[in-house]
């Protein structure tokens, strides 16, 4: 429905546009306007009136058959049955209510219409009888135009048939072999029979070093092959057709300016037909028919040529894959060797399993690491050897390698051996697929127990003889102010009340003596000073936060750096061992920061989170370039970013530095609370 709609609008349209339409319509208002001129007022006359031997009014009602029959020879049927029903509608009033004769008016306004009709109807039967005429005619011409194609498709159906069956029989001829030789002698002698041409080469290109290289030929003398074997691309007739990949048609070979080899021209060769032979749209090489008289290829059979040659190039692609695979399999024989040798003799375990744990293979170090035999591991699952904290760390890594997300490693795995001990790993674990879907997991695996063992005690020894360092530092702390300072004290006092009661003395033994005096305060304010320093009594009395202030304040006087401490998050006590840990972290790089850096200006930041405690120290420095390793600057006798590390690690924590040229330097320790 909506379509029919939407052609009548369309028709509708193409109509107003027709300036017959308009011509009509104006013709139906000029018959309108004489037939009622006397009402308008335009004319007056008085009856009767006779024009033409007719009524003045019957006149008028004849002419309305001009813009009816006019509508209906232009418009058809539905044009003049719409004019008759507009002039119909004009001529009605005068007949019923003007004219003194209404029934004459009416015979005569419906005689008019009829004849009306009557012609509109006779203008489509003759234009149906035109159609129809016409119809048969383009029929006739269809047919005829009809049979000259069915001839001429039979004619190229005959040829294509032709065309197909020697392709056919070529297809057939280059599948039975996938050696270059045999496939290529086949081939050639396959276009020879086809194209019924004399001679006939075939050129391959060389990826290397962009040569096309002779390797089949037939027709010619070996000496010619020779001086035309080997073409750069671009160079003589095939080098050209291998560089553009287009079919190219010689009419006189021996005569034509492009010829770059003498001897084409001394074997007197004259048409050629060189196309390119490709695979996978690349150019592969080239095949060339010639003939030593004139010939002049037809378009069908240079396609013909063009497809035979699309032919041989995917055989001889074919042919070098077939040779790369046996390369490769003989390659990978090697390497599966190769590799089974080196996972059997490996000294790190390492174990194959698929998807649901069981074990599809393991080599010698994985049996003398869990204490199985090998043929007992191939019967297994990973899951005997795992506690279920363990289980739960080997579920968490394979979400993280089925997801394809990033993951450290080695990381650090327990397994329990047969004997039901418990051995630390150093494991690292990767995916392993087939066709990009995920198969199994690879573990490589190194036993780390004995030196997870020895770090400990190592880390208890620090952990003694810094305690030691500490309690001896404490030691001489209390000596220096119990002591020392006490005794310095002492000699001050004495020496005052020796000034005082001495009156007589000259007046430059006074003067020395009150330098004495001066210099031993300075040597007592240097005692408690380097007491402080050996073990700050507000870290021991007040804890952490206050010692920093202390610390960050005594910076700034002794260096002139602008130090600020900063506090975020709830503030929380740790035990003094801990907290002297700290202490002795920051103040190592405060001193570092105020003997190397030249900085203005400071800031340590102490940040209490709920499973951390993170502490950093910021200066505006001149910065410098550190290690990957900050243990290598040990072996540079840098030894104070190392003690402060080691320290770290005796809190279970981290140490981190960063730092540019010119951009300062951040020291970062970060514990567990």
């Amino acid at each position: 429905m909506v379509k029919v709609s939407l052609r009548h609008l369309t028709q509708i349209k193409r109509a107003l546009r027709s300036p017959h339409l308009w011509l009509i319509f104006a013709l139906l208002t000029g018959c309108g306007v004489l037939h009622y001129v006397e009402q308008i007022g335009i004319v007056g006359t008085v009856p009767p009136s006779f024009h033409f031997g007719l009524a003045r009014h019957a006149f008028d009602r004849i002419l309305f058959l001009v813009p009816v029959v006019y509508s209906g020879f232009v418009f058809g049927l539905a044009g003049g049955l719409i004019a008759s029903l507009i002039a119909l509608f004009l001529m009605l009033p005068r007949a019923l209510i003007i004219s003194p004769s209404p029934l004459d008016a009416l015979l005569e306004t419906a005689g008019i219409t009829l004849v009306g009709v009557l012609a509109c109807l006779w203008f489509r039967a003759r234009a149906k009888q035109m159609e129809v005429i016409e119809q048969r005619e383009q029929a006739i011409m269809a047919m005829v135009t009809a049979q000259e194609k069915l001839r001429s498709q039979i004619r190229t159906t005959m040829k294509r048939e032709k065309e197909l069956t020697a392709l056919s029989r070529l297809s057939s001829s280059l599948a039975e072999s996938l050696e270059m030789g045999p496939l290529l002698s086949s081939a050639i002698g396959m276009v020879m029979e086809v194209m019924g041409v004399e001679i006939v080469l075939i050129y391959t290109l060389e990826e290397e070093t962009k040569e096309l290289v002779l390797v089949v030929y037939e027709g010619i003398p070996s000496e010619f092959a020779q001086s035309v074997d080997r073409m750069r691309m671009g160079e003589g007739f095939n080098g050209r057709v291998a560089e553009t990949g287009e079919p190219l048609l010689v009419e006189d070979a021996s005569r034509d300016p492009r010829l770059t080899r003498e001897a084409v021209r001394q074997e007197k060769l004259q048409a050629q037909l060189i196309v390119p032979m490709k695979s996978k749209g690349r150019v592969v090489g080239t095949l060339c028919v010639a003939m030593h008289r004139h010939r002049k290829f037809a378009v069908g059979e240079i396609e013909l040529l063009t497809a035979i040659a699309d032919e041989i190039g995917i055989a001889i692609e074919n042919a070098r894959l077939y040779q790369e695979q046996l390369t490769t399999a003989k390659q990978l024989e090697i390497s599966q060797k190769r590799y089974k040798e080196l996972f059997e003799r490996a000294h790190d375990a390492i174990w194959v399993h698929d998807m649901d744990g069981n074990i599809t293979s393991a080599n010698e170090a994985t049996a003398r690491l869990t204490g199985y035999k090998a043929e007992e591991l191939s019967h297994m699952n990973v899951r005997a050897f795992l506690s279920e904290e363990s289980l739960h760390l080997a579920k968490e890594i394979r979400t993280t390698l089925l997801n394809a997300q990033p993951i450290v490693q080695p990381y650090e795995q327990r397994l329990i051996t047969k004997q039901g001990t418990e051995s630390i790993l150093h494991l690292t674990t990767n995916l392993v697929t087939v066709n990009g879907k995920p198969v199994g997991f690879q573990h490589i695996a190194r036993d780390v127990s004995e030196e997870r063992r020895m770090e400990e005690n190592l880390r208890f020894y620090l952990q003694h003889i810094t305690n030691a360092q500490e309690e001896e530092r404490k030691r001489m702390s209390r000596e220096l102010h119990d002591s020392t300072a006490q005794t310095l004290i002492a000699m001050l006092h004495q020496l005052e009340h020796f000034l005082q009661s001495k009156a007589s003395l000259r007046m430059g033994d006074t003067r020395f003596l009150w330098r004495l005096h001066e210099e031993i305060r300075t040597v007592l304010q240097e005692v408690r000073q380097f007491g402080r320093d050996l073990r700050p009594s507000i870290l021991d009395d007040l804890g952490l936060i206050p010692a920093l202030e202390w610390l960050a304040s005594e910076t700034g006087k002794e260096s002139g750096i602008d130090a600020k401490l900063q506090v975020v998050g709830s503030e929380r006590r740790f035990s003094a061992e801990v907290e002297l840990m700290l202490f002795r972290v920051i103040q190592e790089a405060l001193r570092n920061m105020a003997r190397h850096s030249s900085a203005s200006e400071a800031q340590v930041t102490v940040t209490f989170n709920e499973r951390t405690t993170k502490v950093t120290v910021e200066d505006n420095g001149k910065g410098f370039a550190p290690p990957k390793n900050l243990g290598d600057l040990s072996r540079l006798g840098k030894l104070g970013l190392t003690g402060m590390q080691e320290r770290a690690r005796l809190l279970g924590g981290s140490l981190k530095v960063e730092s540019e040229l010119d951009k300062g330097t951040k020291v970062s320790i970060e514990v567990p609370f």
